[in-house]
């Protein structure tokens, strides 16, 4: 699977300029992330750097994810090098917090680069022979509000699934109808779902999976970044293009339908549980350390009590490690049930919530239940199975 782009002449031979070291580190660590570690061709281990608009531009990628990261740059000659990614990030990473000047040397394609008394040579590639980055069309953009995003990421990416032989469920699949969206991952086992609307309602529904990785790798935009971010959805390409006033994140979509989601969430419930998101987030952790070894298999005795009162007791248990015994109070409206979960599962969707109660709503102890925030964000839903209830 490549990227297909749009192919970005280079101008000029020779590179000339200046730029601060800190920023030069940390772009260098966002787009690090999209460096080829498989080493399929020689040139994706390396990163390229070329002088744009004023800018000194960074890129990698790996074919299937690509970045670009722009710093401001003081430019006497413009140019274009490929360097080893690791050589230049571990160089600039030990340089003073000072000004460092990078050079090309044409002959030998070698970037001098100098910080104070420091002077390094690393040898390159040719710039020509990267593989050009895709291009941002401003006239097909989605418009969001980056913080918004970056929210509903953290709420849904986690589910995703991290097994290679399910690539469609490596993805998470992003719909807007009108002025929802909604962001949908999951991994066989659960489901996490987040919704919210956007500013501009779109005439033309659309619908796309991204792979994770390239989301979270939006997530991880720097948070003094602006508060706009524009997305294309390349027609013909199968590929996404995210745009920031410094960075560019492109990937390649997943091709295939989605598994259809909504036929799973259950839609009538026999128990609902209301619970303090951070006294159950603390119990899963507790859990967690003596599941760990049964597979994180958690029992969840959920009992009501006089009115809406109750208590849900937990327990773990592994042969290796010992026993877990805890019991918090809830409210609780319906019928009793003993349930078992995969308590990391659940431990996941707690650390994303930041409502300071949580309800969950079951039905038997071997159908889907469904875990919302109580107080706020009631555009997210998440489903979890239950792991078999026999020890």
């Amino acid at each position: 699977m490549t990227l297909k782009t749009n192919i970005l002449k280079l101008e000029g031979t020779v590179m000339k300029l200046s730029v601060s070291q800190s920023q030069l580190s940390q772009a260098l660590s966002i787009v690090s992330r999209s460096v080829d570690t498989k080493r399929l061709l020689p040139i994706l281990t390396n990163v390229l750097l070329t002088t744009e608009d004023g800018n000194l531009r960074l890129s990698a990628t790996n074919l299937e994810l690509g970045i670009n990261h722009r710093i401001p740059a003081d430019i006497t000659e413009e140019g274009s090098i490929t360097v080893p990614a690791k050589t230049l990030i571990d160089l600039i990473n030990t340089l003073p917090n000072d000004v460092v000047h990078l050079e090309l040397n044409r002959d030998t394609s070698t970037l001098i680069v100098r910080c104070l008394q420091i002077v390094t040579d690393i040898k390159g590639l040719d710039a020509e022979d990267f593989p050009p980055m895709p291009v941002f069309d401003p006239d097909n953009a989605i418009v969001f509000n980056l913080p918004d995003l970056k929210k509903m990421i953290q709420q849904v990416a986690f589910a995703a699934s991290a097994e290679e032989t399910r690539p469609i469920l490596q993805g998470i699949f992003l719909t807007v109808t009108g002025a929802e969206m909604t962001l949908v991952a999951t991994d066989g086992y659960r489901i996490a779902k987040r919704s919210a609307k956007l500013e501009t309602a779109l005439e033309t529904p659309i619908s796309a999976i991204i792979p994770a990785r390239a989301l979270i790798e939006v997530n991880r935009i720097p948070g003094d970044s602006s508060n706009l971010i524009y997305m294309n959805l390349a027609a013909g390409k199968n590929q996404v293009v995210f745009h920031q006033e410094h960075v560019d994140i492109a990937s390649q979509l997943i091709s295939g339908a989605y598994i259809d989601y909504k036929a799973i969430i259950p839609k009538n419930f026999k128990t609902d549980t209301v619970v303090s998101t951070a006294a159950l987030q603390k119990a899963c952790t507790q859990a967690m350390i003596i599941a760990r070894d049964s597979k994180f298999l958690t029992h969840f005795n959920i009992r009501p009590g006089d009115g809406d009162g109750g208590t849900i007791q937990i327990s773990a248990a592994s042969e290796e490690t010992g026993t877990y015994e805890n019991q918090l109070p809830a409210n609780i409206n319906g019928d009793e049930i003993n349930i078992a979960f995969n308590v990391r599962f659940l431990r996941d969707v707690l650390d994303v919530i930041s409502s300071s109660q949580v309800m969950i709503r079951t039905n038997t102890n071997v159908s889907p239940s469904l875990i919302t925030p109580l107080e706020d964000e009631v555009d997210f839903e998440y489903v979890l199975m239950p792991m078999n209830p026999k020890r």
